[in-house]
């Protein structure tokens, strides 16, 4: 797979997230979180199986030597970053969630140059922080300091739970040498597993759910689960867990043009908010690094020529 190919499945995996931040301000409402996590990723399953049976057909014994870790996938991926995240947006906004989350790349990072011995170049290193800023503009409208002034309740507490579990996910994903379609298959169903007897215990009653909460928990299993869970895991392998997770600084951009679409306002501030962002993922992603080495080549050829 080319680096161009891994950059759209990105992009794509952080989009359709950026969906299930405001999709689930409106199920949490309806749904509790063990119910909504439990719904969406029962029918992922649907979908994650036989692709995972059918087009990459795994060795299942080398998938049943590490199984464990596909269940720890499962607990801290599937089950715990889920239902941390449902809980948090029945306390806070999906604005708040999304400034907490963007603390993840950086996470994502630190914890891979120091436990997977990856390393970052000076210019992939400012592009973290550049993305970073931008989304700040996003989320705070400008106001940069105002972060300071911000009284964090109980929600804005939990997604940075869900935001260390989400970094331990991916860089535990990050070891697994099976397919990825096969890994998120397998640690979907061993965490569903463990999530139905509390699914039951709370009881899913449909009839009383609204039909934009129907809509919601489709559109998760679709595009935030199946979609995106497939593209991330393919993406980490191919490039790393410190350069994938910078691309989850775009989520507040996405999210403000999900919110554009459904008749809210885009300010002038997320406009170039979201410039700095992109231009941070393409420093951090070694594009620039690339197109230079590129350039280089071609002079030196042409000298030799």
């Amino acid at each position: 797979m080319s680096q161009a190919k891994v950059w759209v499945l990105l992009v794509l995996a952080t989009l359709f997230w950026a969906g299930n931040y405001v999709f689930g301000k409106y199920v949490v409402a309806e749904l509790t979180p063990v119910s909504i996590t439990f719904l969406r990723w029962v029918l992922a399953l649907f979908i994650l199986l036989p692709i995972a049976i059918f087009v990459e057909k795994p060795d299942w014994k080398k998938v049943k030597q590490v199984w464990p870790t596909l269940l720890l996938l499962g607990l801290l991926g599937i089950i715990g970053y889920n239902i941390i995240l449902y809980t948090a947006l029945g306390y806070t906004s999906p604005t708040n969630a999304a400034l907490i989350s963007a603390v993840n790349p950086g996470l994502i990072v630190l914890f891979s140059v120091f436990l997977l011995k990856e390393s970052l170049s000076k210019v992939q290193v400012i592009g973290l922080f550049v993305s970073f800023f931008g989304a700040l503009i996003i989320i705070t409208q400008g106001n940069i300091l105002g972060i300071f002034e911000m009284n964090y309740n109980r929600g804005d507490l939990l997604m940075v739970g869900a935001v260390i579990v989400w970094t331990f996910y991916s860089i535990i994903g990050k070891r697994l040498l099976i397919p990825p379609i096969t890994a998120t298959a397998v640690s979907t169903l061993l965490a569903m597993v463990v999530l139905a007897p509390f699914a039951v215990w709370e009881g899913i009653d449909l009839s009383a759910v609204s039909s934009i909460s129907i809509y919601g928990i489709l559109y998760m299993f679709l595009f935030s689960s199946v979609c995106s869970f497939v593209f991330w895991n393919m993406s980490v392998r191919k490039i790393g867990a410190s350069q994938a997770g910078i691309f989850l600084n775009l989520i507040p951009v996405f999210t403000a043009l999900i919110s554009l679409a459904l008749g809210e306002t885009i300010l002038a501030e997320q406009i170039i908010g979201g410039l700095f962002v992109f231009i941070g993922v393409y420093l951090t992603s070694g594009m620039l690094s690339k197109r230079m080495e590129q350039v280089k080549k071609k002079k030196e050829l042409s000298k030799g020529a």
